[in-house]
């Protein structure tokens, strides 16, 4: 049994000390990790929620006689928090399991060292049973934490799952009718009386197929090669605005067919980036801009210009004032096989939705972000915020 007194100096001792030990657990974490500590704790909320399960943790041992640390429900709820938060920043269930047998074991030799300097000497049957509850007590909020986290991988997988049958079912509809105007007009020109005006007119009718094929295939690819781990980026210091003008000349045809002007700043910064991914970015974010241009204006156009810069930073703006994006869409557009518009009038836009899930891969791989700014009717913005200089990798 574990006296009251023995139980309360080491609770106290854990509630004086929560904050150190917090900090030793994170520092014995971080040398056994293979990469930098922001490539797997993306923000400081981890190291709020472990201080407050020390905090539980010590009042559990404080009261050896009551129920169960399962029944205790505000340290199962913040277990299943660090679970969410695990989860949202795209932890393993091995990074997980390992950072709790870190802390089970950083705080069982803390309970050993208090047991050296105690002004009392529990007896050691007492101080193994303190420890084994100490234990204990870990597992049990770890189990918590795990099931939280699982739970919510396995609601993401089934999500991932029906995107991807969305997928299949957008992709067999976007193949289909080019593939059906292609067998069309392979029929059409093999008819020996076909006249020179009809056959030109099949003729180009292939080749824009063709082309959309083309298209469809190049945006897959794009992000298979994005997420590839072999890929290597060719990193390399250029003017923003270099990339931007030859994204915008590779859609001068699509421009000059919808009637859109495409305006590229003088004042664009210069960075040390991936060229690749920042030109798929751009090409991707003035192609959905054009086609989304809004045909009852007079004035259609698409700017790429500087935004508010920051040390460190450098932000990029890309505006249009096309048909925007319905408000319900913006939180989901840059998911893969997403589109923003069920509009009838729009729905006849080419397209999957792979360009804006493209773009995000490829700035998160850039070390960066992109926010989204739209009103319907008005126009869209694209704020990319990128690093001058590109982050090791």
């Amino acid at each position: 049994m574990i006296t009251t007194e023995f139980g309360d100096l080491v609770a106290e001792r854990l509630r004086v000390e929560h904050r150190t030990l917090a900090a030793r657990w994170f520092a014995r974490l971080i040398d056994l990790l293979p990469v930098e500590a922001r490539d797997v704790f993306p923000s400081e909320s981890l190291l709020d929620h472990v201080p407050e399960l020390i905090l539980e943790i010590g009042e559990y041992l404080r009261q050896p006689d009551v129920d169960p640390i399962a029944a205790n429900s505000s340290i199962m709820a913040k277990s299943r928090e660090l679970g969410a938060l695990r989860h949202g920043q795209r932890a393993s269930l091995h990074q997980i399991l390992r950072e709790y047998q870190i802390l089970s074991g950083v705080l069982a030799t803390f309970v050993l060292e208090e047991v050296e300097r105690l002004p009392l000497a529990p007896p050691p049957a007492e101080t193994v049973l303190l420890v084994s509850r100490l234990h204990q007590a870990v597992a049990i909020v770890c189990q918590s934490t795990v099931e939280a986290f699982v739970a919510l991988y396995t609601q993401t997988i089934a999500e991932q799952n029906e995107r991807l049958e969305q997928f299949t079912r957008m992709a067999a509809h976007e193949w289909r009718q080019p593939l059906g105007a292609l067998q069309f007009g392979v029929s059409l020109l093999r008819k020996a009386d076909l006249d020179e005006a009809r056959s030109e007119r099949t003729l180009a009718a292939v080749d824009r197929n063709v082309q959309r094929l083309i298209e469809l295939t190049h945006k897959l690819h794009a992000i298979a090669r994005v997420q590839g781990s072999a890929d290597t980026p060719m990193v390399q210091k250029v003017r923003a605005g270099t990339v931007a003008q030859e994204a915008a000349r590779q859609l001068r045809e699509m421009a000059d067919a919808r009637g859109v002007t495409v305006q590229i700043s003088d004042n664009l910064p210069t960075l040390t980036v991936d060229v690749g991914r920042l030109e798929l970015v751009l090409v991707n974010l003035l192609s959905n801009a054009i086609k989304y241009s809004d045909a009852a204006k007079t004035e259609r156009r698409v700017d790429v210009e500087e935004g508010q810069q920051s040390d460190g930073w450098a932000r990029m703006e890309v505006r249009d004032n096309g048909v925007g994006i319905p408000p319900h869409a913006l939180s989901t557009i840059f998911q893969r096989f997403t589109r923003a518009h069920t509009r009838d009038d729009l729905t006849h836009v080419p397209g999957i939705g792979l360009g804006l899930a493209i773009v995000d891969d490829c700035v998160r791989a850039m070390g960066g972000r992109i926010d989204v700014r739209s009103v319907e009717h008005e126009g869209t913005t694209f704020e990319l915020t990128l690093p001058l200089v590109a982050p090791t990798q």
